[in-house]
């Protein structure tokens, strides 16, 4: 297969240049959207902790790339069952990442304001995934 150079020096296979720019369904989503947007606030965030919470950080961008990710899974698989398995567990980290932004907050890691706006985004990626769960039927998305 022939090889293109990327922007780093590396390979790229030539026959993967015609699917990459096409996507995936579930990336036209808008709780996909949203899920991404929530990890890349939250890994910001993270990187503000003070010294010593790397932890904390680590839990809280574990959780908050679980949704984006979750979603993505349960959207690859053919059975109703298990896409609904995998936005549950989306569903999971949501709740998971509530927790974890209050404690940011009480420690004043986080503005309320700020704070007040990332649960609400919370709520509703919450929501979304909700509607989604009862939403899965048998019909398979790629």
């Amino acid at each position: 297969m022939p090889y293109l150079q990327n922007s780093t020096g590396g390979r790229l296979a030539q026959g993967l240049l015609y699917f990459l720019p096409m996507g995936f369904l579930f990336e036209k989503l808008e709780v996909y959207q949203r899920a991404v947007g929530f990890g890349e606030a939250i890994f910001k965030l993270t990187e503000e902790l003070p010294r010593g919470q790397a932890a904390l950080g680590d839990q809280f961008k574990r959780a908050a790339m679980s949704i984006s990710l979750n979603i993505a899974e349960g959207n690859g698989r053919w059975h109703p069952k298990d896409r609904k398995h995998f936005f549950l567990i989306a569903r999971g980290s949501v709740f998971e990442c509530v927790p974890l932004l209050e404690l940011c907050r009480r420690r004043g890691w986080i503005a309320y304001e700020y704070a007040k706006h990332l649960k609400e985004e919370l709520e509703i990626l919450a929501k979304m995934l909700t509607a989604l769960i009862k939403g899965t039927g048998d019909t398979r998305e790629h």
